[in-house]
């Protein structure tokens, strides 16, 4: 048994690109930035930034298409996926992803539309909530 849970806070690095495939489907492709500051040895202050690949399916990749724009802060929960693939000159790829089934939309709102959310929690492809396994631990 093992766990593969991510919880990344950061700011999309492009506007999302989304794709509609068969049967209504959609997914949506885009990079989070996460950051990290520190003051090093000489006391100067360093920052680390470290870029995830974001895919989103169904109902969380129809709000992205929606709301979630470059610079948008986000909370997104989900797993890491690693796939590999051959090009169509024989070439290896690899791509490791963060597949999310959580995304929340932080800050303000930063449209006069009213009918665009301040936070919009979704989860999983089918809109339902997940019930982790830990809530029924006695701990």
């Amino acid at each position: 048994m093992g766990i593969n849970k991510v919880i990344l806070v950061g700011n999309v690095g492009k506007d999302p690109e989304i794709k509609h495939l068969d049967k209504g489907v959609s997914v949506a492709r885009f990079s989070l930035a996460t950051s990290e500051t520190y003051k090093d040895k000489d006391n100067k202050k360093v920052t680390n930034t470290e870029w995830h690949n974001i895919v989103l399916w169904r109902g969380l990749a129809e709000v992205a298409e929606k709301y979630v724009k470059k610079g948008s802060p986000l909370y997104i929960e989900g797993k890491i996926r690693s796939r590999t693939w051959d090009d169509k000159d024989g070439k290896k790829h690899y791509a490791t992803e963060i597949v999310a089934d959580t995304m929340q939309l932080l800050g303000s709102k930063q449209s006069s539309d009213d009918n665009v959310p301040v936070t919009e929690n979704m989860q999983n492809e089918d809109n339902h909530s997940i019930q982790s396994e830990e809530d029924d631990l006695p701990f």
